[in-house]
């Protein structure tokens, strides 16, 4: 029976390596970059490199070429000023990130900076700040990013600092929540009894418990930037023709797709839902990745 035990260990069946290894197996697995954050990954490296990889000028008119349907010429058509509609919407990624990850620090940064002070404070302060929240994200926000933009111009700075504007309660309020909650933890209450306060304790203590929750927000959240952004634009309260941008492109597309032009406006805005979209999977990757509480 001793000799039969042995036999089973060094094949690796019931021995005590099998235990380590099938434990060592959900940790191997999670290693490299999850699936579902590829097609961030991929939207990220077209817009760094899409200058580059467009096979003709964005801006480069043609009317002999106008309102061409795809082919093998121009993959995703041309338009009525016969420009090459795949250039463009690789034009298009570069500015619509940069403005989504513009717009997301700019709200973030001193969202996640007064949320989480006031968080730790307690007191007036975070009624104040908690009920300041509330009252913003009160409004349809749209709408007030539409009142900002119109107030500050036809620019690619307005639609920032509009997009920032109506994100920032968000961060206000999560930030507040999450070192709320925390504060008196037996961790927080050990730190502050090794010295720490104030600055140093929400830098080196809470917010990075916290950082988990406020990445997941922050990726989400990019895809929205980048919807709020184009959708100022479609509405012309943002960067105006001829520069490439998705919610420009799709709204010279409605205005010929009544005409049986459809691609002029379908593919720009399939790359506008599929940027919110892999920024959605993204979020829900770091979730996974980063909540203990779902990990294998």
């Amino acid at each position: 029976m001793r000799r039969g035990t042995r036999d089973r260990s060094e094949d690796g069946t019931d021995g005590p390596g099998a235990g380590s290894g099938a434990a060592d197996a959900p940790r191997r697995r999670r290693r490299g970059l999850p699936p579902a954050l590829w097609p961030a990954a991929l939207l990220l490296a077209l817009a760094v490199a899409g200058p580059w990889l467009a096979p003709h000028d964005p801006l480069a008119t043609d009317m002999a070429a106008s309102l061409r349907p795809p082919s093998a010429a121009h993959w995703f058509g041309t338009d009525t000023l016969g420009r090459d509609v795949f250039s463009r919407v690789l034009a298009a990624a570069r500015l619509d990130l940069a403005m989504a990850v513009a717009a997301v620090a700019l709200s973030a940064l001193p969202g996640i900076a007064l949320g989480a002070a006031c968080g730790l404070r307690g007191g007036w302060p975070d009624r104040a700040v908690g009920r300041l929240s509330d009252a913003l994200m009160a409004f349809p926000l749209f709408v007030v990013a539409l009142a900002l933009a119109a107030v500050l111009g036809n620019s690619v700075g307005s639609v920032v600092l509009a997009t920032a504007a109506i994100n920032l309660p968000f961060y206000l309020r999560l930030a507040r929540t999450e070192v709320a909650a925390r504060r008196g933890a037996a961790y927080v209450q050990a730190a502050r009894l090794a010295g720490l306060g104030g600055a140093a304790l929400l830098r080196r203590v809470l917010l990075p418990n916290a950082l988990p929750v406020l990445a997941v927000q922050a990726s989400t959240n990019l895809g929205w930037a980048i919807l709020n952004g184009a959708g100022l634009c479609f509405l012309g309260l943002g960067v105006r023709p001829p520069t490439p941008e998705w919610g420009v492109l799709v709204s010279e597309g409605a205005q010929v797709l009544l005409a049986g032009q459809w691609w002029v406006g379908a593919f720009p805005g399939l790359a506008l839902f599929g940027a919110v979209y892999a920024f959605a999977l993204a979020g829900d990757a770091l979730r996974d990745r980063l909540d203990p509480r779902r990990r294998p």
